[in-house]
Parts: structure tokens; C-alpha cells; sequence
């Protein structure tokens, strides 16, 4: 299969919007008082913000297969690429750590686990992984991965209880990070963005690559567009099944979960891509551009402001809390005040996105 690299403002977009929504749901104005789709699930099921960090796992692969396509396809020597796939995994790895560190860098309480710390390791592995496997042996290692970790789930007995489990802190997940994962964990005793849970993480960021083979693939882009549709269809309804067995389940990323959100990213892009590339409807495209030219950049900093937003102490209260407070007493629902904080913070974050996109600066981890 031909392939033929080209920039999709569909794909640039998606980043962006994927960015923003991981802002919003992170940033509400008071965790007492958020609306249930903009809250993950408490533990099996899905909601709304469930798929946003796959989805942007998946973006992470289809990047992956647009950067490396091109310099495979330039002759670019394996060994350059390896050495710069490894010291960019490396330093998002470390941005991600040192996040969880500020503001007391108390390193006896560090979190080494994290979001940024994921996407550095589903880069590392889907990165190498494309540089020496075909399409098709990239499927079957992710069809083995998924069929593996549930096997591993559901079977294998979980220390300590006697049978297999798949409970918060009680299951192999919890229990293999528990000897491996140094640092604090983020539920206490058990981390969402754990060690053995990163792998089928890492087959979403393969279905990503799947999905970029396609959008290269030189064919028209109608049937592109199709293709990714036709194969969401498919993973979606296989994850809502195998779900009747093994549940959807982010905080331990079971196999079902990573079909079903990958199966709707495969859709949506498929979606996004016919609107936006074929159709030309680029109609506020520009504000997810704007935000996917510096992604991880933006992220990090919405980590840093967050402490000037939620710890700068005014006349008692966080600035946060005296914006809740202040719609609240004017007639608001709570619930509504916190949304709209959210939001008010994703366009405190779009600033230094545009400053930066004007200027032309684009920070690469």
C-alpha cells in the first residue's frame, strides 16, 4: 500500500479539542458540585470524560504513523529515530513526574505514575513498535495484548483474596503494581495510570497507527474516511459484548474499554475527517488548531495555573471558590457555576496557546 503524508486540519482539531475537554474535566470549580458525564465512572461503565484520554492516546498513534511514515519513506537512519523516540519519552516521562512533585517536591510522598508518564510510555512502545512491524502484525499484537490481559484479569487468582477479582485496589492490576509501581499511589493502593494497565493503553495507541496507515494510504479520501468508520462500527459492538463477561472499566483500562473508546475515536475521526478535510466545513476548527499546536505544553501549564487559581488564598478563599460563590448567589445552580469555571479556565489556558501559535513557537517534548 502506497502511502502519501499530507497535514489534516481534522486530525490538528481533534488534538486541540481532546486537549481542551482534558482541561475542563480537570479543573472544575468545586469537585463537590460537577455534573456526572464531566466525572469518570466510579468504577465499571463509562461516561463522557471516560474516552478523552484514550482518545488522545489514539491521537498520539495516528501522529506517530504520519511522523515516522515520512522519514522512513526519506531514508531516515533507525538508529537517529530510536535515539529521539527515547529521549522525547524520557523527558515527557520527567515533566510528568515533576508535576506530581510541585509545589512541596516532598519525595517521599512522589507519584510516579501519572497521565504524562502513560503517554510517554505508549509513545516509547507504539513509536518502536511502527518502525519494525507491519500493519498487520501491529493487529495481531494488539488482538494477543487484549485477549492476554483478560485472560490474566479474569483467571488468575488475585493474591490475597483467592480468586480473581476486579475491584477497586483488589485485582491483579493493584496487585502487580503494588510490588513494581515505586512512589505513591494515586487511590492510596492502586494507581488508574498503573503499570500492567498501561499495556492494553498501548493498544489504543496502536489502534492510533492503524487509523494514521489508513488516513496515508494512497486512496481517495472519501473511502479513508469510510474505512475508519467501518472499522469503529465493528470494535465498538465486539467491546459491548465482551463486556457482557469482562466490564468497561478505565481505572484498570480492561480490554473492553480500550475497544469501545477506540472504536469511537476510529468513528469520530472518520467523522471529523470527511466534515472537516473533505467537506471543508473548517467552521471553529481554528480553536482546536490553536490548542493542538502546543498540546502537552498547554497541559503542563494548566497544571502550574491551577495552583495560582485554586491555592492563591484571597480574603479567605481560593479564587475559584469566590467565582463559584459569586453565580451561586446570584440564582446559579451550583453545578452550573462549576461547569462554567471549567470553562472560564479552558479559555485562561487558550492565552498562551494563541500567543504561541501566533508567534509561531511550538514547544516539542
Amino acid at each position: 500500500m502506497t502511502l502519501k503524508t499530507t497535514r489534516l486540519i481534522s486530525l490538528d482539531a481533534m488534538r486541540g479539542f481532546t486537549i481542551a475537554a482534558m482541561i475542563m474535566v480537570n479543573y472544575p470549580g468545586t469537585w463537590d458540585h460537577v455534573y456526572p458525564p464531566l466525572l469518570h465512572a466510579h468504577w465499571n461503565g463509562i461516561t463522557m470524560t471516560d474516552f478523552i484520554f484514550p482518545f488522545f492516546l489514539f491521537i498520539v498513534g495516528v501522529s506517530i504513523a504520519f511522523a515516522y511514515s515520512k522519514r522512513l519513506a526519506l531514508g531516515k537512519p533507525k538508529g537517529e529515530m530510536y535515539e529521539k523516540i527515547i529521549i522525547r519519552s524520557i523527558k515527557i516521562f520527567a515533566v510528568g513526574v515533576l508535576l506530581n512533585l510541585i509545589p512541596h517536591f516532598d519525595f517521599t510522598e512522589v507519584r510516579i505514575a501519572g497521565v504524562l508518564q502513560r503517554i510517554a510510555v505508549v509513545f516509547l512502545v507504539c513509536a518502536i513498535l511502527f518502525l519494525n512491524t507491519d500493519w498487520k502484525k501491529q493487529a495481531y499484537i494488539s488482538a494477543a495484548v487484549l485477549v492476554l490481559y483478560w485472560f490474566a484479569m479474569a483467571l488468575i487468582p488475585t493474591p490475597g483474596a483467592g480468586k480473581p477479582m476486579l475491584e477497586p485496589g483488589v485485582n491483579l492490576a493493584a496487585y502487580i503494581d503494588s510490588i513494581l509501581l515505586p512512589g505513591k499511589m494515586w487511590e492510596g493502593t492502586w494507581d488508574p495510570e498503573g503499570l500492567f494497565s498501561t499495556l492494553p493503553s498501548i493498544v489504543t495507541g496502536i489502534m492510533g497507527m492503524l487509523a494514521g496507515r489508513i488516513l496515508l494510504a494512497d486512496i481517495s479520501p472519501p473511502f479513508r474516511a469510510n474505512y475508519l468508520m467501518a472499522i469503529g462500527v465493528p470494535l465498538i459492538l465486539i467491546g459491548l459484548l465482551w463486556a457482557q463477561v469482562f466490564p468497561i472499566n478505565k481505572h484498570v483500562w480492561t480490554s473492553t474499554f480500550a475497544l469501545v473508546t477506540g472504536g469511537t475515536a476510529f468513528t469520530v475521526l472518520g467523522a471529523f475527517y470527511f466534515m472537516v478535510d473533505i467537506l471543508g466545513h473548517k467552521k471553529g476548527t481554528s480553536v482546536g488548531i490553536i490548542f493542538g499546536a502546543n498540546a502537552i505544553t498547554v497541559y503542563v501549564l494548566a497544571d502550574i495555573l491551577s495552583l495560582v487559581f485554586y491555592g492563591l488564598k484571597i480574603g479567605g478563599n481560593s479564587l475559584d471558590a469566590h467565582f463559584v460563590t459569586g453565580l451561586a448567589d446570584i440564582g446559579l445552580p451550583i453545578k452550573l457555576a462549576s461547569m462554567l469555571y471549567a470553562l472560564l479556565f479552558v479559555a485562561i489556558n487558550f492565552i498562551p496557546a494563541y500567543i504561541l501559535y501566533k508567534k509561531q513557537i511550538f514547544i516539542k517534548l
